[in-house]
């Protein structure tokens, strides 16, 4: 038996094709994906992404035990701002990645995958807090609605504190009123390389929210066909498919969110000694020159000899680009700039070698001036 997002109903009304993923019947598509990524690229788009999990880390010492848990520096945090983390096994596979937002003091958020939402809140229980840290999952009583795109802050401001809305920084959050519903986590977090507000509200409240952000005009309601062609377009990881638990975050280029010298945390062992001995593959980046060559995920990447070098782990076309992108796994010796070639029609096409993102023009890029 298949959850389904409480707005389901309002989805189906707005001629959306259902889809299930991760467990749940969500939007793949309304008016077609093009026109849905278009919207987010250029005005604003709206996602419903209730089937995402939540758990709730509250008490004195749950910033201890997050920091043994998870890759990045939780001590970095502070209330209001939010980090992009791994969880790992001991091997330093990655069990899944996860935004933590700190709340208060004493009171942490993480949001975790959707396909991974059991497997995780299993991993809490097998690794259980400190006395007095207490975990609760409210996946199943969260709404989490996304407004993505250049026009976002002028379709949230007139909801909800247009100051408050205009002072977040990039992964930063607030608790508020929006459309007069209290309690609204307001979170410049996303998934689309455009500037996001990501909205958790009570599972009751989430069809209200829903369609106050639809009656402000020229917001484009958008599926996961389009958010994956969003996130494919910026190079950000899709768990289970980019990387999974026979890969590290090193491997997948995500050393960044790693913080070896915080302390010990489950899977550091594992990733110093990787570190220490050096990578055997590495996750890069890849376009095609044609809109005609559009690489797949599990493709195999060959040498120009036509010996396999790895594989796609997802590819696509790029709307915005009209030409193929894609992330793969190749040999570290492979270098920026050179090709790789795939087998397409049985002919054998090139792919060059390109640092993400490969659209580099984007609100959230403009506003914070980060590359990611």
């Amino acid at each position: 038996m298949h959850k389904a997002t409480p707005l389901l109903d309002l989805h189906r009304s707005l001629g959306a094709q259902v889809t299930v993923f991760g467990g749940w019947e969500m939007p793949l598509r309304y008016r077609g994906e093009i026109k849905e990524h278009q919207a987010v690229r250029e005005k604003v788009g709206l996602f419903d992404l209730s089937h995402m999990g939540e758990f709730l880390v509250r008490g004195r010492r749950a910033a201890e035990y997050l920091q043994r848990l998870l890759t990045n520096d939780v001590a970095r945090l502070a209330p209001g701002r939010a980090q992009y983390s791994f969880l790992l096994n001991p091997q330093g596979g990655v069990l899944d990645d996860l935004i933590v937002y700190q709340l208060e003091p004493e009171l942490f958020l993480l949001v975790v995958n959707a396909a991974n939402t059991e497997k995780d809140w299993a991993w809490l229980q097998d690794n259980p807090p400190p006395p007095g840290v207490e975990l609760q999952n409210i996946s199943e009583e969260t709404v989490l609605l996304a407004l993505s795109g250049p026009d976002s802050t002028a379709v949230l401001a007139p909801l909800t504190d247009a100051e408050a809305v205009s002072a977040l920084p990039y992964y930063g959050c607030y608790k508020g009123m929006v459309a007069g519903i209290p309690h609204v986590l307001v979170a410049t977090t996303g998934y689309t390389g455009e500037w996001t507000y990501e909205l958790f509200v009570r599972r009751e409240e989430g069809p209200r929210l829903w369609e106050a952000l639809m009656e402000q005009g020229g917001v484009q309601p958008a599926g996961l066909a389009a958010r994956n062609t969003l996130r494919l377009e910026m190079g950000y990881l899709l768990c289970g498919q980019d990387m999974d638990e026979e890969t590290t975050p090193l491997e997948a280029g995500a050393g960044w969110a790693v913080k070896l010298d915080k302390g010990d945390f489950i899977g550091r062992q594992a990733l110093l000694q990787q570190k220490a001995q050096g990578l055997s593959r590495k996750l890069v980046g890849l376009m095609s020159e044609s809109p005609r060559a559009i690489p797949r995920d599990g493709m195999a990447l060959l040498s120009e000899a036509g010996e396999p070098l790895g594989r796609i782990t997802s590819g696509s076309l790029s709307p915005t680009l009209q030409r193929g992108v894609a992330l793969g796994y190749v040999p570290p010796s492979v270098a920026l700039g050179q090709k790789v070639w795939i087998e397409l029609r049985r002919e054998r096409v090139p792919l060059t070698i390109t640092r993400p993102p490969f659209v580099s023009d984007t609100s959230l890029l403009r506003r914070t001036k980060v590359r990611l």
